[in-house]
């Protein structure tokens, strides 16, 4: 089930466009990445998408119900993080956690459960009844991400949740957003793409407010290279290895990389559309050449993110026409 679907949806300030004609859906459960360079539309999508601000054209729909026609309803259903979280600094954790259910309209009678789940979830007990004003920058995020959470929203939207963090509070963070796959469907906008590659199960990447592709990380990184490689060390005759190597379909070119007492490196050059790899498993084993190593090597996110935004839209949108939904 789709949870979130944004279709054709501009915006525009005077004659400035911030987002053109933008469509992409989100299914249930899962974590999507939302990515582009600063002021390619990111966070006016995000908060077009949260209801913040409408659209000059175009209709987004969470859980089914259309932002526009049913905003009180559909804000019910979503907990979002925006950049800078803004906090109370004159709020202690507890007063701001509690004053942020109030807000949102929960039962009373819950909101003490609530706020429990959401500090425990957290971590947040050893700063309960501390002035958030007074929290390190790794608790004022988690603060953030617990108001967020409060009413367990479906979805959630999260801009650069992980901002200023120390590499420590980063992995504490991503760890929690990853463990909320498959309960709520997440929104993440980052500039960490290695966070992304690693968090997230599908990437949207714009720029200049427009879809230049849709996909997997490693889906993209395949797409764009055109190919992937392979690294293996395997034991025996060089030259039979070789000979193995090359009647398997999809292994495009095979390089010698180094020669060691009783094995050789090589670097294969494979298909993207095909996983080579049982098959290298089983010819080897067949013929009693044991594999010491097989990595694979291909392009990073960073690589795709660079080569998608800094090309004109219109001459990269290709790359995400058959994944667009």
């Amino acid at each position: 089930m789709k949870m979130v679907e944004v279709q054709n949806v501009s915006k525009k300030y005077g004659d400035a466009t911030a987002v053109n004609k933008l469509s992409f859906s989100v299914p249930r459960g899962e974590i999507l990445g939302f990515l582009g360079p600063n002021g390619a539309g990111k966070t006016t999508t995000m908060r077009i998408i949260t209801g913040f601000i409408p659209p000059t054209s175009g209709s987004v729909r969470v859980d089914g119900l259309d932002v526009l026609e049913s905003p009180l309803e559909t804000k019910k259903r979503i907990g979002y993080l925006p950049e800078n979280a803004p906090l109370y600094p004159e709020m202690t954790v507890a007063h701001f956690l509690t004053f942020m259910a109030e807000m949102k309209g929960l039962d009373p009678k819950t909101i003490s459960r609530e706020v429990d789940h959401v500090v425990e979830q957290l971590e947040l007990g050893p700063v309960y009844r501390r002035l958030t004003g007074n929290c390190s920058l790794g608790y004022r995020h988690r603060i953030g991400l617990g108001q967020a959470l409060l009413g367990d929203p479906p979805v959630l939207i999260l801009d650069e949740p992980t901002s200023g963090l120390d590499p420590r509070q980063r992995i504490e963070i991503r760890d929690l957003i990853r463990s909320l796959a498959g309960e709520r469907t997440v929104i993440l906008s980052s500039h960490v793409l290695s966070e992304v590659q690693q968090t997230c199960e599908r990437v949207v990447i714009i720029n200049k407010g427009e879809l230049v592709a849709e996909d997997s990380p490693s889906g993209l990184a395949a797409r764009l290279q055109g190919h992937s490689s392979l690294q293996t060390e395997i034991r025996g005759c060089k030259e039979q290895i070789v000979g193995l190597l090359g009647e398997i379909a999809g292994i495009n070119t095979i390089n010698v990389d180094s020669e060691k007492e009783r094995s050789t490196v090589f670097s294969l050059e494979v298909s993207p559309e095909r996983d080579v790899r049982e098959d290298i498993f089983h010819a080897m084993a067949a013929h009693n050449c044991p594999i010491l190593e097989i990595t694979s090597h291909g392009a990073s996110l960073e690589d795709v993110f660079l080569q998608l935004t800094t090309e004109d839209p219109a001459s990269t949108a290709t790359a995400g026409e058959g994944d667009t939904r």
